[in-house]
Parts: structure tokens; sequence; C-alpha cells
């Protein structure tokens, strides 16, 4: 049986976010999210300095979905130091720590016991692209570089612009596989449709 949808505006979104540490499933998952991310983090395609393509947000966004935000600020966390000790390069930054929690974060917000929709996809990815990505991602590269901020800023908002609808795609895609199995599991909503739906 599926598990009802949440409002992220009632206690109860939170409450039942956070029980999820509990739950040996969900810890589980969460080692899994980790390990994936890791190895796929290891495969890029730079495109500027500190500036790369990866698909790595196909795993912390369907973790989330799975976990929550709650569960996804630790995960976040354990994801981004241990990746680093595994596969260190340059000094170690808490900035970037901390954007890898708050995209976990915002996936959750939009994609945790939610009806899944391409509106909350789209949206969840252009709140992690322009938000962090560019907005923190260029702050942290200016801090770590000391170059100004706009240098980064223009190759960064071009790059995360062209790869929006790319990356929505293919989370679509990826859920629309995926959502059988998990609404199995009671992890999403019955779809309505074969298909997910705009709204």
């Amino acid at each position: 049986m599926e598990k009802p949808a949440l409002s992220i505006f009632t206690l109860k979104y939170w409450v039942t976010s956070s029980s999820e540490l509990k739950k040996l499933r969900t810890l589980t998952f969460a080692g899994i999210t980790i390990a994936l991310s890791i190895v796929l983090n290891s495969f890029y395609i730079p495109v500027g300095e500190n500036l790369h393509i990866s698909f790595v947000f196909l795993v912390l966004s369907l973790g989330a979905l799975i976990f929550g935000s709650v569960t996804g600020l630790f995960v976040g966390a354990i994801y981004d130091i241990l990746g680093f000790v595994i596969h260190p390069s340059g000094t170690f930054f808490p900035g970037y720590t901390l954007s890898t929690m708050l995209e976990f974060f915002i996936y959750g917000l939009f994609l945790y016991r939610s009806r899944i929709t391409i509106l909350r996809v789209f949206l969840a990815k252009f709140i992690v692209n322009y938000g962090i990505h560019v907005g923190l991602g260029c702050l942290w590269s200016k801090f770590l570089f000391n170059k100004g901020y706009l240098y980064f800023f223009t190759t960064s908002i071009i790059k995360n612009t062209i790869m929006l609808p790319i990356e929505v795609i293919l989370l679509v895609l990826l859920l629309q596989l995926l959502i059988p199995a998990l609404t199995h599991m009671g992890i999403v909503q019955k779809q309505n449709s074969r298909h997910i739906p705009f709204i």
C-alpha cells in the first residue's frame, strides 16, 4: 500500500522525514546512495575552472525521494566528507559540504512523499542549479581561487542553463522507469496514468 502524500507545510511531514533515520531500509538506501554517488562522481566532463558536468544528481535526487529532506542533510554531509577522503582533490572546503546537504534537502522537499510530476522535478532542478550550483558554487569558487564572482558566474550560469532541460528530462525518464517498483515498495503514490503528469 502506497504512503499518502505529505505537505512540507505540515508538522507531520517533518516528523515523518525525521523518523526515516530510525529505519533499517532508509539506512540501507542511504548507504547505497552514498556509495553510488562517490563512484559516479569520479566520472565527469570538465567545462571550465572548477566547473564540470556530472550525473550524480540522478542518484542524489532518487535518494532524497526515498528518505526525505531531514535524512538527506546527514547523508549529504557524509557523502561529501567521505567522497573527499576517498578521492581527495585540492583542499577540503566545508562550503561544498553545505551545498551537497542543501541539494539533498531541496530534492527531498519536492520529491519525498509527494505526487511526482514534471513540474516538481523542474522546480527542484531549477532551485538546485541556480540557487546552489550558480549562487553558492560561484561564491565558493571565489573564495578558493581568489577571483571575482562574475568570473565564475558567467560560465556557471551558461552551463547550468544548458543542462537544466537535459537534467530534467533524464530525471523524469529515470523516475518513470522506477515508479512501478517505488510504488510497489510504498515509497511514492500510485500514479493515475502510466506516465508522469506535468502538474
